[in-house]
């Protein structure tokens, strides 16, 4: 199966400093590919050239089995890749339902914004990841953790997300809403949406993903099918450890 989106051999210098060096991953639909590794290993520079904020200075990045050289996040929302960022980018202030439109208003008769339409995408955007929300219309800021990130997650999905980037969306999160959370992410697998999610729990990553792949140092210490490795496992490639047999 051709994966969704894959980087060969991809390297990211700043100055004389490698960010990323030799990193081939890839990702499929309806799979949950978990990236791990601590502070500097790496991921934001590899979810930066996953998301067009900038290219890589070698290597090659496919999506959808054709090779491509992003020039911009516009450039990589238009082939379905958007980016849910820790802290969201959404207007705690603002609405549910005004945030999940913003800037793709449906408009009716002579350029009217169609309120009930914009309702509908909402409540049947949000009941297809398990939530439900009384009233669309409070102001985000009144949502739990978990319940933001449903929010953003089911926008960039409803707007045609293919590939979702997940940037640590439980790290700021109780039990409760990372488990709902996690929740959210095995239904994107279910909808045939391919994940990567981002994180520096083992648990969290072991809960719902298919492979794992974990960075150290801008380096790949392996990929991972799930079932061959195990938290204390990773956690230990996560602290610099030797590979424990690298994914063929």
């Amino acid at each position: 199966m051709t994966p969704i989106a894959e980087l060969r051999n991809v390297e990211k210098r700043f100055g004389r400093v490698y960010a990323l060096r030799g990193i081939s991953f890839s990702v499929h639909r309806g799979e949950v590919h978990c990236l791990l590794g601590d502070n500097g290993a790496g991921k934001t520079t590899l979810i930066k050239i996953l998301s067009g904020v900038f290219p890589p200075d070698s290597g090659e990045y496919l999506f959808d089995g054709r090779s491509v050289r992003l020039a911009s996040p516009r450039e990589a929302m238009t082939l379905g890749i958007a980016v849910v960022y820790q802290d969201l980018a959404l207007l705690p202030l603002m609405s549910v339902l005004r945030n999940f439109i913003l800037g793709r208003e449906p408009t009716g008769r002579m350029g009217l914004l169609d309120l009930r339409k914009a309702e509908e995408w909402v409540r049947e955007s949000l009941a297809r990841l398990g939530i439900s929300l009384d009233d669309v219309h409070r102001p985000l800021g009144l949502l739990s953790g978990g319940q933001r990130q449903a929010v953003a997650i089911a926008r960039a999905v409803f707007f045609g997300a293919k590939l979702l980037i997940l940037d640590e969306p439980t790290s700021a999160l109780g039990v409760r809403q990372a488990a709902q959370v996690l929740e959210v992410i095995r239904r994107m697998k279910e909808m045939g949406v391919g994940v990567v999610f981002i994180t520096h729990n083992p648990l969290h990553a072991l809960a719902v993903g298919d492979r794992f792949t974990v960075l150290f140092q801008g380096e790949s210490l392996g990929t991972y099918p799930r079932g061959s490795v195990n938290e204390r496992e990773l956690t230990r490639l996560m602290a610099g450890g030797m590979e424990l047999g690298v994914e063929g």
